[in-house]
């Protein structure tokens, strides 16, 4: 799943490189600044309902940014039933100072649109609002940036959009940093590697 204001497009190399190691591949689009989180859990739903509908008998994610907030959200009720694994990559976990930063700015909320409105860093946000998470769980996250305003923004070592701490997630099996971009962080190769080993080991190598 892609991130905030990108599409499927963006994670086209690191699906490419899935397919080849052998797994069948959904890459799920969703409307990202247009609509509230809850409708987006909601396609989400869909989504996974069709893929067990069909040959798939377990569903893995993989997500960039937004997504990975998304599929916490939507498996905070469904953890149970889920027995794939997850692998995160540059989740804004405990929100984003970006978001805190812009969230006032009237053009910038009709931009970002209300799902982004809420990944912000305090208790109203909703990476703050979901428990630990129950299902295997790996995050990957960067140093590296594109944004010398955002990461002005940030404390501490960031990805030009989300700091390395607020990318963790309580609970998660395990946790790794790269020196990457939030923006490119699904092309590496060596990324993709580590999401292929946890998918089927449920840990980095």
């Amino acid at each position: 799943m892609h991130g905030l204001g990108r599409t499927p497009a963006s994670m086209a190399i690191l699906v490419s490189r899935l397919e080849n190691a052998g797994f069948r591949v959904v890459n799920f689009g969703y409307p990202s600044r247009s609509e509230p989180i809850e409708a987006l859990v909601e396609r989400l739903e869909s989504e996974v309902g069709q893929c067990c509908s069909s040959e798939a008998k377990t569903v893995h994610f993989v997500t960039h940014s937004m997504g990975g907030v998304l599929v916490r959200s939507y498996l905070s009720q469904r953890s149970e039933a889920h027995q794939g694994r997850v692998v995160m990559l540059s989740p804004p976990s405990q929100g984003s100072e970006i978001i805190d930063a812009f969230s006032d700015s009237d053009l910038l909320r009709s931009i970002l649109g209300p799902a982004a409105l809420l990944l912000g860093t305090d208790s109203a946000g909703i990476a703050n609002q979901l428990e630990p998470v129950r299902f295997s769980l790996g995050v990957i996250t960067g140093t590296r940036s594109l944004d010398p305003i955002g990461s002005w923004l940030i404390p501490g070592p960031d990805d030009g959009k989300v700091s390395v701490d607020r990318a963790a997630v309580e609970g998660a099996a395990d946790f790794i940093v790269f020196p990457a971009t939030h923006t490119f962080i699904m092309n590496r190769s060596d990324v993709a590697e580590e999401v292929v080993h946890f998918l089927r080991q449920g840990r980095f190598q």
